[in-house]
């Protein structure tokens, strides 16, 4: 557009420029009509103008401006038609006809219904941890969780299914086991602030929700393959992201002939190109899309895409269960559109031959293992080497252990923040070093030391050196602990004696791995021998959630970690420790 153009719509009384822009529409334009008609009586501010058009931000501010004097604004930034202007533009584009259109929501009356418990998700998400922009956390209104919730139950069984929810930042699973609450639901996130908070909610609320933590670029928890009827997802809006979420669902489902995925996705109006981008990721995986509701869930943010996504309703294939493998072995580590994890913002993580050498001079004992990328060729004459997925997984594999006292070097430079506790956890060994970013949250201030400290202190010695091995990293130096022992041989502390037991045990099954540290404990203080039902017994009477005995300790958000170890185990060996 000229100069002269631009000046000469500047010119044009606003009716004729908000004319002009819907003319650019054709038959695509009632999403601005229904605009114009939002504007029409009570003040809106732009987030509320977006979330109730599901047009992007730009679409709107673009209305806005040709609107011009047109427009009031109050203090609070809400925009209206001016009273006496309101007529010419119901008249010009024809705004009643848009009402006596339109399609009744389906949803309406149950969700009237069903208004205590939006009302309660609207406290719940009110009190729930702030969005993480490297997450690419926006949070769903109560009305959508809400209405996910009655979705599912009318379209699926779900008394006695099971719902995996990969990611739950929205609170999903809460909202949906309130309202089907003989639904058992698994949700796995990489954020320790949503496990716990949905955690604490689910208790408070007698819901039968188990909360797990993983890193779907590493893996899905053992536990948790193979379990679902349901899987619900609302990943990170890339190619990359959505293909990693939807494979790692795929994974959760137990029944791959009726199983579905259900997945959250929006995409701005004006860049079609980058939704066909991100669905040709997801038909690598070769689902089936049995439907796609436009426009069903709204955000608190997200205004580019019209703060609103779509719902889609995949079904797997024959192929899909082919090509799983293929999916989450290439998964990219970074799969976010924002952030120090977004795509964009890939950086090296390589350790030079120097840093390298700094690294593994450390080290009080000989190297058996590399873990993690970006070691150097030759590094230190290790030859073995693995990736911390792998460590995770399964532990360290016996190829990569030898005979007496060794240690194991670990590349963690790509740490999101919660890999490095649960790296200790998986490698028993008798010094252990770990490079880690220098703003870590492990090691960022003294009380963060203390608590990983405090988590591990019947397993390691910790010892933190910043600026080392170079002026990015820092290498936290885990030295181990025996079992502490009293001059009779028998175990000093018998709470620290069962502490040490688990936390060399973190890939076992909990309930098996505790019941075993109490029959073991029992013979070393010279205590009664429990039978195995009655030290099972002891452990079921300790927890709560008796779920969370069939996973890993590994797989346990931090918050149950820190009181396993601090309260129920030791409340278990009162039962046996006594001669």
């Amino acid at each position: 557009m000229t100069a002269a153009e631009s000046s000469q719509l500047t010119d044009q009384p606003p009716i004729e420029r908000v004319a002009d822009l819907v003319a650019g529409y054709g038959a695509h334009a009632r999403p601005l009509r229904e605009l114009l008609a939002t504007l029409d009586g009570t003040p809106h501010d732009l987030a509320s103008l977006v979330r109730a058009t599901a047009l992007p931000r730009r679409t709107v501010e673009e209305m806005l401006s040709a609107l011009g004097s047109d427009l009031t604004e109050n203090a609070d930034g809400g925009h209206a038609l001016r009273p006496e202007r309101a007529d010419a533009y119901r008249e010009r584009f024809r705004l009643g006809q848009l009402a006596a259109t339109a399609l009744t929501d389906p949803f309406a009356a149950r969700l009237a219904e069903q208004a205590p418990l939006v009302e309660r998700m609207a406290g719940l998400i009110r009190g729930a941890p702030g969005s993480d922009r490297d997450l690419d956390h926006v949070s769903a209104t109560a009305e959508t969780v809400v209405r996910r919730a009655l979705w599912l139950d009318a379209t699926f069984d779900l008394a006695g299914a099971r719902l995996l929810c990969v990611g739950d930042h929205d609170l999903t699973s809460l909202a949906t086991a309130c309202l089907r609450p003989e639904l058992a639901v698994t949700v796995v996130d990489i954020d320790e602030r949503v496990l716990e908070f949905v955690d604490t909610a689910a208790d408070g609320l007698d819901l039968d929700v188990r909360c797990l933590h993983t890193d779907l670029r590493l893996g899905l928890p053992p536990t948790v393959a193979g379990t679902a009827d349901l899987v619900v997802t609302d990943p990170p809006y890339t190619p990359d992201g959505l293909r990693l979420f939807l494979a790692r669902g795929a994974e959760g489902l137990r029944d791959r002939e009726h199983g579905r995925l259900v997945m959250a996705y929006g995409f701005s109006s004006r860049q079609p190109a980058l939704g066909l981008k991100s669905q040709q990721a997801v038909q690598g995986l070769h689902l089936a899309y049995e439907a796609i509701w436009p426009h069903f869930n709204r955000y608190h943010g997200a205004q580019a895409v019209g703060s609103a996504a779509d719902w889609y309703v995949c079904r797997p294939t024959a192929r899909t269960w082919r090509t799983l493998d293929h999916a989450v072995r290439d998964a990219a580590g970074n799969i976010y559109t924002h952030g120090a994890r977004s795509m964009e913002a890939a950086g090296a993580t390589e350790l030079d031959e120097d840093a390298a050498r700094r690294v593994l001079d450390t080290a009080a004992h000989p190297v058996s293992a590399l873990v993690g990328p970006g070691w150097p060729d030759g590094a230190g004459d290790v030859k073995g080497r693995l990736g911390v997925g792998t460590l995770l997984a399964g532990g360290l594999p016996p190829a990569h252990t030898r005979r007496g006292r060794f240690a194991v070097a670990v590349n963690l430079a790509e740490d999101p923040g919660s890999w490095l506790p649960r790296v200790l956890l998986s490698t028993n060994a008798a010094q252990v070093v770990v490079v880690v970013p220098n703003n870590h949250p492990d090691i960022a201030d003294e009380s963060s030391q203390q608590a990983l400290h405090a988590l591990l202190a019947a397993k390691y010695r910790l010892r933190f050196r910043r600026n080392l091995p170079d002026r990015g990293h820092a290498l936290v130096e885990a030295t181990a602990l025996p079992a502490g022992a009293d001059d009779s041989g028998g175990p000093a502390d018998p709470a620290e004696w069962l502490a040490h037991w688990l936390l060399h045990r973190a890939h076992g099954k909990l309930g098996n791995v505790w019941r075993d540290g109490l029959i073991r404990l029992a013979d070393v203080t010279g205590a009664p021998r429990p039978t195995k039902n009655q030290a099972r017994e002891a452990v079921r009477g300790a927890v709560g959630r008796p779920a969370l005995l069939d996973a890993r300790l590994v797989d346990l958000p931090r918050h149950r970690l820190h009181t396993l170890l601090a309260e129920l185990a030791p409340a278990t060996v009162e039962t046996v420790a006594r001669p």
